[in-house]
């Protein structure tokens, strides 16, 4: 048993593992539960594992999907590509709905944490009829975020800017201890610390840690510094805005609070619009599930 199965089988008893390829390569995927179809994505540098204080509950009312991105976890790992468009997330999100379109899910219900959540966004702003209801958790949209710079941000999320440098600065210096520079990201942006088991840690730093894994990071915020905002600035030109309800969730001490009006960010973009700050950090799943399933419950049901 690979590390990978022995922490679904301990962290997520009853979900079934399969891969799932659209045409790039395989994708991670991990289903559970009856209901309406909910895919749920992860942040970075994470994994679906997680989702998993969440999925099991989610899944007493839903069908649960639960991806590796490409990129991350057990997931296909493109390599560097002009313009960095294999990790645009308008390529990363028509994978997803593909991914859907292939279990049978032509109409869904969307969360997505961190990176996911970016992916996610895209997705219901890409394909407006396939996604029901929208949930996103602590981030701040591409293009607002870099409009948004001030100095104090670019300290607290120094990452943003070291890892669009160009191939290969960033790869060369992570390389150095590339499981070190996972966990900082993975403790350093929440307060009080994050409770995180320790196979699921363990996950998280060997999947994340790789040569690959690295390059699909580097190239990952490289799309958000170019393609991604210029996504963004079109879709607002064009006054494209998400149609579906919408929940924007938060940590009350983390980063983007401290530097971004969220509810007004979001606002921005959503047309039906509802809120729910998180006690705690970034890792919303993690830090607060409790609170996280309540909110979530609420909106989805």
């Amino acid at each position: 048993m690979t590390l990978f199965e022995e922490a679904d089988a301990r962290l997520l008893p009853g979900f079934t593992r399969t891969f799932v390829d659209v045409g790039n390569g395989p994708v991670r995927v991990l289903t559970a539960g009856e209901g309406p179809p909910l895919l749920m994505l992860h942040g970075d540098p994470q994994t679906h594992l997680c989702w998993h204080k969440l999925a099991p509950r989610l899944a007493e009312n839903h069908t649960v999907i639960l991806t590796d991105l490409r990129g991350r976890g057990e997931s296909h790992k493109p390599g560097r590509t002009a313009g960095h468009i294999a990790y645009s997330k308008r390529a990363m999100a028509a994978e997803q709905a593909a991914v859907m379109h292939s279990l049978g899910h032509d109409r869904f219900r969307l969360v997505g944490h961190d990176r996911g959540a970016r992916v996610a966004r895209r997705l219901a702003l890409d394909f407006p009829e396939r996604v029901e209801r929208l949930a996103v958790m602590d981030i701040v949209p591409a293009l607002d975020f870099y409009d948004g710079v001030s100095a104090d941000l670019a300290q607290d999320y120094y990452y943003f800017f070291f890892l669009t440098q160009a191939h290969p600065v960033p790869e060369r210096l992570i390389a150095g201890d590339p499981a070190g520079f996972v966990r900082e990201i993975l403790i350093g942006l929440s307060p009080e610390g994050v409770p995180y088991e320790d196979i699921a840690m363990d996950v998280y730093l060997r999947s994340a840690a790789t040569p690959d894994a690295v390059t699909a990071m580097c190239e990952c915020f490289r799309a958000g510094f170019t393609m991604d905002r210029d996504h963004d600035r079109a879709d607002r030109a064009a006054g494209r805005r998400i149609a579906c309800p919408t929940l924007a969730m938060w940590g009350e001490e983390g980063v983007a609070a401290r530097h971004f009006d969220m509810a007004a960010v979001w606002a921005g973009w959503a047309d039906t619009l509802r809120v729910a700050p998180m006690p705690g950090g970034h890792f919303i799943p993690e830090e607060a599930p409790d609170e996280a399933y309540a909110a979530l419950n609420a909106f989805l049901n």
